[in-house]
């Protein structure tokens, strides 16, 4: 849920925009339009102890480990975790890198445990937040907050801007308006780094892991 590798080629018919270069398609500032996409996310959560508990936010089989005590603890590329039991069956979750608030999150389990509601913000270095509601079902077994987890539904209410630059005559510099976060590439197969305040670590971009439900 809290970290997603940029996704660098979005499927086009998320995305309408101005173009800005009449020689390449690509070039613009292109803008999501939710109506038209549905955002899709699964994490899984395992207790370990009693306290205790395993949190892959990927469903990658790549497990942080926190105590439930609200305590910033060490987590992925250099961020804290700190997740705190405010009641019976809801939990706080909090990210941070060098201090600075990077998520929060407000979870909350249904009545008969196979559903949980995910209030979650993104706070952009700037301080603004981006606002996500998130809806669960738990797949296969568990209890409480222990399981694996699958979105169903999700309420958007952002804005979201894709930029698209020309870099080095024959690359292109995509821009995430979001998170300010820049990847210089060009088309030749090879990775390039995330350039920008949150390149180690990018919690979860809202635009990861959208389906487009287009239909001309």
């Amino acid at each position: 849920m809290f970290k997603r590798t940029l996704q660098m080629l979005l499927a086009a018919s998320l995305l309408t925009g101005a173009l800005w270069a009449a020689d390449d398609p690509f070039v613009g500032d292109w803008k999501l339009n939710p109506s038209k996409s549905k955002l899709t996310d699964q994490m899984k959560v395992e207790r370990l102890d009693a306290n205790k508990y395993a949190f892959d936010f990927e469903g990658s089989g790549s497990a942080e480990t926190i105590v439930i005590d609200g305590t910033d603890q060490p987590g992925d590329s250099g961020t804290t975790l700190a997740v705190t039991a405010v009641g019976p069956d809801a939990w706080k979750v909090v990210r941070k890198k060098d201090g600075r608030m990077l998520i929060t999150a407000n979870w909350k389990l249904s009545n008969n445990g196979n559903t949980l509601t995910d209030n979650f913000n993104e706070i952009s270095p700037t301080g603004s937040a981006s606002t996500v509601d998130y809806v669960y079902q738990r797949k296969g077994g568990g209890s409480g907050f222990a399981g694996t987890w699958v979105s169903t539904s999700e309420a958007v209410n952002f804005t979201y801007v894709l930029q698209i630059r020309p870099y080095e005559g024959d690359g292109f510099s995509i821009i995430d308006s979001s998170s300010n976060l820049t990847r210089n590439m060009k088309l030749d197969g090879k990775d390039y780094p995330n350039v920008g305040e949150n390149a180690a670590f990018i919690p979860r971009p809202l635009y990861a892991g959208w389906t487009s439900t287009h239909s001309n």
